[in-house]
């Protein structure tokens, strides 16, 4: 690139710099006092014109500054070379928060949390995709003689309960017989693989315990055919209202699209791999009531496997690089705690 247009690009850079911290246009005397481009407010102005001219930035008002488009968003976002990381403060008080969680849970509500306090917008994460994990444990407990719990533990650390009606009394050897021909036959297997095996298992038991496996499996198919993925857990709403001014006319409709879950998971479709960052600026959301927003998203998993996705929702007037790293960092100790579990 000439230099001319890596000094455009840090006019840019400073534009979208002041702008998200003062939510003011930018002026050519502002970047000069504040940026040391080593170049004349001339300069500057000239760069400035150019770069609206190309689509980067625009006047809101007649003899006001400059802000940044989507167009000059998407720029400052793609050449962002470096992302400033969380500090050491900041990465043991995540550490701290989401060690403290006791189930899968409470480890999402944390991250919720946590995220939208960092980022100071809206967090979302996405339940544990169930098409990729594999049954790690099925426990049975006796809640009385005719009716037990059935504890489905998988790899991705969901831990699920339901409850069975048996309709007889089954003692406690029964009972361990189920648990241990469940698990001979299952445990290590997809959930998708699972669901299709159960069926067989009441066929291939002992006549005494037919009918109470006949139940228990009724059970656990049902639970092995949902799609808990599709279930997600928002956090840090009230954040939008304080940037009213961002959503000029659209705040009501950003609210109503992020309380349909379908419009949020298409927002974290993006997160096809654990650790890459996708970023979707304004109009380039595919659904139109989020158009005025920024969405950065992430899947978190362990290794290559994506367990699902995570990520923020707040204004095109946002830190990017801090969102960035915040977004990053939490996904990453989710992942962690998801394979230690």
């Amino acid at each position: 690139m000439a230099s001319s247009d890596e000094r455009r690009f840090e006019v840019l850079r400073a534009i979208v710099a002041d702008y998200v911290a003062h939510h003011e246009p930018v002026g050519s005397k502002a970047i000069v006092d504040r940026h040391n481009l080593g170049v004349s407010s001339a300069t500057v102005r000239n760069d400035m014109a150019a770069l609206e001219e190309d689509g980067y930035i625009t006047q809101p008002h007649t003899s006001a500054g400059r802000i940044p488009t989507d167009k000059g968003y998407r720029l400052f976002v793609d050449r962002l070379s470096d992302i400033k990381p969380l500090s050491s403060a900041e990465r043991r008080a995540i550490t701290s928060f989401l060690d403290g969680a006791l189930d899968l849970d409470d480890v999402l509500r944390r991250s919720v949390r946590l995220l939208a306090q960092l980022t100071r917008q809206v967090a979302v994460i996405q339940y544990p995709t169930m098409s990729n994990a594999r049954l790690r444990h099925l426990e049975v407990v006796p809640l009385t003689p005719a009716r037990l719990m059935l504890v489905v533990i998988t790899d991705s650390g969901r831990v699920d309960q339901r409850t069975i009606d048996l309709g007889d009394v089954l003692g406690e050897d029964d009972v361990a017989r189920i648990r241990d021909v469940l698990n001979s036959k299952l445990s290590g297997l997809r959930l998708t693989d699972a669901a299709a095996r159960v069926a067989e298992l009441p066929e291939q038991a002992p006549g005494e315990l037919r009918d109470a496996l006949v139940r228990v499996c009724t059970v656990l198919v049902e639970h092995l055919v949902e799609h808990p993925e599709e279930r997600l857990v928002l956090g840090g709403t009230a954040n939008l209202t304080r940037n009213v001014a961002d959503f000029p006319g659209s705040l009501r409709q950003v609210l109503e699209a992020l309380e349909e879950q379908v419009v949020v998971l298409k927002l974290l479709a993006a997160a096809r791999n654990p650790g890459a960052v996708t970023v979707r600026i304004g109009e380039e959301n595919e659904d139109e009531q989020m158009r005025s927003t920024s969405v950065v998203s992430i899947g978190y998993g362990k290794d290559d496997m994506l367990l699902g996705g995570m990520g923020i929702v707040g204004p095109t007037r946002m830190d990017y690089p801090g969102t960035i790293a915040a977004v990053r960092a939490v996904a990453n100790y989710v992942g962690q705690i998801l394979a230690g579990s």
